[in-house]
């Protein structure tokens, strides 16, 4: 796949191009607006998940460009507890939703692929003896 789509519309003053690192972006950040989404992952192949970091925004995200359509794969990492097919069909609307009104293509296909589920780990309480207490001035 190229760097740039082809082109994507022709006007009088010329080309416009959406390159698919844009589309990849905007369906990233599609799915972790998603309730339920503990965050993207990069596949099985990294490893790593990336929990609702925003250091790469198409992390876990594949698009194919043609003159006028665009497949989305997103590739997640679920909240323990919630309803999978539920989630999916929201990433899938949502990412739909937000491809087409940005850049005006037809989206076709968004896939939704769930590499793992996050526990929430409960949460830690720290107590401090009354010696340990630093009064501040």
């Amino acid at each position: 796949m190229s760097t740039i789509a082809p082109d994507y519309e022709k006007t009088d003053m010329g080309n416009i191009q959406i390159a698919p690192e844009v589309i990849e972006i905007i369906a990233g950040l599609a799915t972790i607006e998603v309730e339920g989404v503990a965050g993207m992952s990069g596949g099985f192949a990294s490893g790593v998940a990336e929990l609702l970091g925003r250091k790469n925004l198409s992390k876990g995200v594949k698009v194919e460009v043609g003159q006028r359509e665009a497949a989305i794969d997103v590739s997640i990492i679920i909240e323990y507890g919630q309803r999978i097919p539920s989630v999916a069909s929201d990433i899938q609307r949502n990412v739909k939703q937000a491809i087409e009104s940005m850049t005006g293509l037809d989206v076709i296909e968004v896939n939704v692929h769930i590499h793992g589920v996050q526990f929430k780990t409960p949460e830690r309480v720290i107590e401090e003896d009354a010696t340990s207490v630093i009064k501040l001035k």
